[in-house]
């Protein structure tokens, strides 16, 4: 894996800082951020895709990202997509 630092919420301080990366080697966007409230969590369960089992699986989560880090998810997006592209 080959994580590139993309950008860190610029109001969370220097601890818990939602924050974003690309692995360049597989195209993913990584992303630390908080966990989401446990009514968030039961609403995108109840909310979950047509067909999907309404269960948030072993394995997985929610988060929340600040709607500020738009910009930095866009570059992480931008990043993802041009490493995809070379593979």
């Amino acid at each position: 894996m080959s994580l590139r630092f993309i950008g860190v919420d610029p109001e969370s301080g220097q601890t818990g800082s939602p924050t974003a990366w690309v692995d360049e080697n597989a195209g993913d966007i990584v992303l630390q951020s908080y966990i989401a409230d446990e009514t968030t969590r039961t609403e995108c369960v109840e909310n979950n895709a047509p067909g999907h089992t309404k269960v948030i699986p072993a394995g997985e989560t929610v988060i929340r990202v600040p709607a500020h880090m738009i910009p930095i998810l866009r570059e992480a997006c931008d990043a993802a997509e041009r490493a995809a592209a070379v593979r």
